[in-house]
C-alpha cells in the first residue's frame, strides 16, 4: 500500500490551457472547428435574423441555460413552427418548367453572380514570386527553342534576391546533350548571349553574378542624360571596394573629386537596389489584429480588450429545448454530451478573455510610462513580477503574451515586448534594457554622419547619465536593433 498525491489534468483544464495559448487567428480556426462539429454552439450572427423576427432579442446567451429550459422550448416551438410553414407552402404553377442560370441567378453588368456576400479577396491570385515573374516574361520573348532551353535554366539558377547562383560554365555542363555532335552542343558565348537577354528583364538588374554587374546593369538602364551617370560607373566598376568600405578619403583622392562631388555621385549609387528580386520575392504581409487596445482615461492609461476579436458563440437554445423531446435515449445522451462540451467550450473562451485582460491591465498599469513618454521610460520588468501581482503561476503568463498584440497611440506591441532585463545605475537604481535600447537608438540618431559614435563614445555617454553599461554591452544591443558599427555609418554631406 502506498499514500501519494498526483496532479492530473483534466480534460476542460487542457482545453483552457491551448486556447489560452492560440493567437487570435488560431482561435478564430479553433471556434470555427467547434462550430463545425457541436451542434449546441451557434454563433450570434447566424440567428441574428432569426432572433429578430420571433421578437427574442433577448435570448439566452450566457453560460448556464438551465435555468431558461422553458422560454428554450418557447423558442424552439416558435422555430420548428415557422420552418414547417415554409415546407409545406405549395409549389406556384406559374413557376416555369424550363429555366435558365440567368433566370435564377441573376448577373451583373460585368458578367458575375449578383451575391450580397461576395468577397472580391477570394478571387485575389497567389503572390507572385521572382521566378514565375521570369518565367512570365520568358514566355512572351521570341526565343528559339535551344536559347528557351539555356533561359529556363539560367532562370532556375537565380536566387530570390535577383542574383545568378550558377557559374556560366556550370550551365554549359547542365545542357551537354549525349545525342549531338561536340559542334552543336552548347557554348559559352551561348549562355552568355541568353544571359543578356535575361538581364534586360524586370526587375532591373536581375541575373547579375556579383554585386558590381547588378549595379551596372541599373545605371545602364538610367536616362543618359542622368547627372553625375558617368562618375557613378567609373566609381562602381573601379572602387566599389572602397565604396563599401565608406573610405571616402582615400575616394577622394584616387577619383580625383572633391566632397560635395563625391557626395553627390555616392547619392545616385544609393538609388540603386542591390538585391533586385528582393521586392518580387516578398510574400504578401501578415495582417496582425490586436487583442488589447490601450486608450487613456481620466490621466491614466488603462487597456480593454479588442471588440473585434471576441468571439460571438452562445448555446444553440433551438437544440438544447430539444433535448428531452428526443425520443431515443441514444439521442438524448449525444446531446446532453454536447451541450456540456458546448458549456466547457464557452467557459474556456471566457477564462481566456479573462485572464488576458488581467494580465494586459497590469502590463499597462507598470509601464505607464512607457504610454506617456516612449521606451526611454520603458520600466524593467519580468514574467515574475506579473505573475506575483495578478495570482497566476509564470507559465500562464508565458501563455497569455505569447503571440498577443497591444495597440495604443505608439503603435501595434507584442506583450512580451514589455518584459526586459535591468540594468544597475551608479544611484543604486535599474533601468530597464529596452531603454537603453531606446537611447542608444537616439545617441546614433543625432549623431554627426561624419563622425559617427563608437561603441566607447556611446558607453562613456549612457556612464554621464548615471547609466552603468560597458562597451560590449553596447555593441550586443546596438547589433539587435540592426544599427552597424561607426565605420559603416560614415556619411558624406
Amino acid at each position: 500500500m502506498k499514500l501519494g498525491q498526483q496532479l492530473k489534468m483534466t480534460p476542460q483544464l487542457q482545453q483552457a490551457i491551448r486556447l489560452l495559448q492560440l493567437s487570435t487567428m488560431e482561435l478564430s480556426q479553433e471556434i470555427q472547428l467547434a462550430l463545425d462539429s457541436n451542434p449546441m454552439l451557434e454563433s450570434e450572427e447566424d440567428f441574428q435574423q432569426l432572433d429578430n423576427e420571433l421578437g427574442d432579442s433577448e435570448s439566452e446567451s450566457d453560460l448556464p441555460i438551465g435555468e431558461n429550459d422553458d422560454a428554450a422550448e418557447d423558442f424552439a416551438e416558435a422555430a420548428e413552427a415557422e420552418v414547417s410553414e415554409q415546407f409545406e407552402e405549395p409549389l406556384t404553377e406559374s413557376m416555369p418548367g424550363d429555366s435558365t442560370w440567368e433566370d435564377i441567378y441573376p448577373q451583373s453588368s460585368t458578367g458575375t453572380t449578383v451575391d450580397s456576400d461576395f468577397d472580391p479577396s477570394t478571387n485575389n491570385s497567389a503572390a507572385e514570386g521572382l521566378l514565375e515573374h521570369l518565367e512570365w516574361q520568358l514566355n512572351l520573348t521570341p526565343m528559339a527553342t535551344s536559347d528557351r532551353a539555356i533561359a529556363s535554366m539560367i532562370i532556375d539558377s537565380i536566387d530570390d534576391n535577383g542574383m545568378l547562383t550558377t557559374s556560366i560554365e556550370e550551365i554549359c555542363a547542365n545542357l551537354v546533350d549525349p545525342s549531338l555532335a561536340a559542334d552543336e552542343q552548347t557554348t559559352v558565348e551561348d549562355v552568355e548571349a541568353v544571359l543578356t537577354k535575361i538581364q534586360q528583364f524586370d526587375p532591373v538588374g536581375v541575373g547579375a553574378r556579383d554585386l558590381r554587374e547588378c549595379l551596372l546593369l541599373q545605371l545602364a538602364q538610367l536616362d543618359p542624360e542622368t547627372p553625375w551617370l558617368d562618375e557613378a560607373n567609373t566609381l562602381v566598376s573601379n572602387h566599389l571596394d572602397l565604396l563599401a568600405q565608406k573610405d571616402f578619403t582615400t575616394l577622394v583622392r584616387q577619383s580625383r573629386l572633391s566632397e560635395s562631388d563625391l557626395s553627390q555621385v555616392v547619392a545616385l549609387i544609393r538609388t540603386l537596389q542591390p538585391r533586385p528580386g528582393a521586392a518580387i520575392s516578398e510574400g504578401q504581409s501578415d495582417f496582425v489584429m490586436p487583442d488589447v487596445v490601450v486608450r487613456k482615461h481620466a490621466g491614466r492609461w488603462q487597456a480593454e480588450l479588442n471588440p473585434a476579436t471576441l468571439p460571438k458563440v452562445r448555446i444553440n437554445n433551438v437544440y438544447a429545448g430539444w433535448i428531452n423531446k428526443a425520443a431515443q435515449p441514444s439521442d438524448r445522451e449525444f446531446m446532453r454530451n454536447n451541450l456540456q462540451e458546448a458549456r466547457w467550450f464557452i467557459k474556456s473562451l471566457q477564462t481566456r478573455h479573462d485572464t488576458l485582460l488581467r494580465v494586459a491591465a497590469q502590463i499597462v498599469e507598470v509601464q505607464q510610462g512607457f504610454f506617456e513618454h516612449g521606451p526611454e521610460a520603458m520600466k524593467p520588468l519580468i514574467l515574475a513580477d506579473i505573475a506575483q501581482q495578478v495570482d497566476l503561476h509564470e507559465s500562464t503568463i508565458s501563455r497569455v503574451t505569447n503571440r498577443k498584440y497591444l495597440v495604443c497611440p505608439s503603435g501595434l506591441f507584442e506583450l512580451k515586448y514589455f518584459f526586459s532585463s535591468h540594468v544597475g545605475t551608479q544611484s543604486g537604481g535599474e533601468i530597464s534594457s529596452t531603454a537603453i535600447r531606446a537611447l542608444i537608438q537616439k545617441l546614433t540618431a543625432d549623431e554627426n554622419p561624419r563622425k559617427p559614435l563608437s561603441d566607447n563614445k556611446i558607453a562613456a555617454m549612457l556612464n554621464e547619465q548615471n547609466i552603468n553599461v560597458a562597451r560590449r554591452t553596447v555593441a550586443k544591443y546596438r547589433e539587435s536593433l540592426s544599427i552597424p558599427p561607426s565605420n559603416e555609418r560614415k556619411q558624406l554631406v
